[in-house]
């Protein structure tokens, strides 16, 4: 736990846990391109960011948006990146390292990451690769 007055943690609920769950990662992906690319990056570097935290290549993400899957099917089938406990802060009022449920964490990885591409952050930073071995 970080150093955060515990009376400030915001957990997630178990509506929200399972909203997230349930939202098909076809209906999100084309905000995020919308997102990065109203910022100036390109489709190429989200799949990139997706592809680093997931394992999915570019095919396969288009086969899951496709197919319709869920969040929990999507990051079911993933491999998580093992530097993405590395991807911490706050992302929609969320602190993310304190996050109980895994895939609600999961998701937010995920919105942290198009967040940090949006904003402009550089590539090796994003992808936190370099950092701790």
């Amino acid at each position: 736990m970080s150093e955060t007055n515990p009376q400030l943690i915001m957990s997630t609920s178990a509506t929200h846990d399972q909203r997230m769950a349930q939202m098909t990662f076809a209906s999100v992906y084309p905000m995020y391109v919308a997102k990065v690319e109203k910022k100036g990056r390109s489709k190429e570097e989200l799949n990139q960011v997706i592809t680093w935290l997931t394992g999915f290549n570019d095919g396969k993400l288009q086969e899951l948006i496709k197919e319709k899957v869920t969040f929990d099917t999507f990051f079911q089938r993933a491999s998580l990146h093992p530097h993405a406990s590395l991807i911490t802060g706050m992302i929609c009022g969320y602190r993310i390292e304190e996050i109980q449920n895994p895939l609600t964490r999961q998701v937010r990885y995920l919105d942290k990451l198009v967040d940090e591409l949006a904003k402009g952050k550089k590539m090796e930073k994003i992808l936190r690769s370099e950092q701790q071995n």
